[in-house]
């Protein structure tokens, strides 16, 4: 992941690696120490993080439908186990993630329609096709219990408002990456909060902590990190909550 140079920061892997810790913590409280709020104050962090992260892979993917899928059936698997053994009606927060990931991509077309000398027509369908795509998001969860709700779908794409679609990237901006990036990054983070201020009126007081994110955001370099550690998350949600639920069921006995 290419970015200006002389910009030191927080790389996508640290944030990822933050997200996960607090994550942890977060599930940590509700599966071992449900009374214990400040365990789920620390949790509000991850959403955020893991939402803007979600918008960098949709910009930076080489192969759209396979990031897509990796998020789906990895979410599809922990949703089968988590029935099987009598959860709720909840999707979880991977299944959030993927209708988010539909609406990202839907964005990005529409934006790399009207941003081009494309007929007017085309352009009027692209925007039709994107209110459509969230109108329909809007009435899956009216339908459904996804976790984080119609907000939680729509945080990515919130986060990646600002963001130039890549083949739309000219030479002039690549050259002059440092205030491009920097102000796509403060307003991409400003819609964030936005869309994280909708999540605390819809949700629960508690979200409102969520904000304190937002600034580790600002920290991001635009950087993937030194060391590729796509797998590692993709492991690490699933083995933590069976780590956990396994420490329950000895706990309880």
């Amino acid at each position: 992941m290419a970015v200006e140079s002389g910009i030191k920061g927080l790389s996508g892997n640290a944030l990822k690696i933050i997200a996960a810790i607090t994550m942890l913590i977060d599930h940590i409280g509700v599966i071992l120490f449900p009374g214990v709020e400040a365990l789920r104050i620390i949790g509000r962090i991850s959403f955020p993080i893991f939402a803007y992260m979600i918008a960098e892979g949709c910009h930076y993917t080489k192969n759209k439908l396979r990031y897509f899928l990796s998020v789906f059936l990895l979410g599809a698997a922990c949703q089968a186990v988590y029935s099987f053994y009598g959860g709720g009606k909840l999707l979880g927060i991977l299944i959030t993630f993927s209708v988010a990931i539909i609406v990202v991509y839907t964005m990005q077309y529409m934006k790399s329609v009207l941003l081009t000398q494309a007929p007017p027509i085309i352009k009027a369908l692209s925007v039709i096709l994107f209110v459509m795509t969230v109108f329909g998001v809007y009435l899956l969860n009216e339908e459904l219990l996804i976790d984080y709700g119609f907000f939680g779908c729509m945080a990515p794409a919130f986060a990646s408002a600002f963001k130039i679609p890549r083949e739309l990237q000219t030479k002039s901006n690549a050259a002059a990456p440092d205030r491009l990036f920097t102000a796509e990054r403060l307003l991409n983070v400003l819609m964030l909060g936005i869309c994280l201020s909708f999540l605390i009126f819809t949700m629960s007081e508690i979200q409102a902590f969520a904000l304190l994110a937002l600034p580790l955001l600002l920290l991001y370099s635009g950087k993937r990190g030194k060391v590729k550690m796509k797998y590692f998350f993709y492991v690490f949600y699933p083995l933590h909550l069976a780590a956990l639920e396994g420490i329950a069921i000895i706990l309880k006995h």
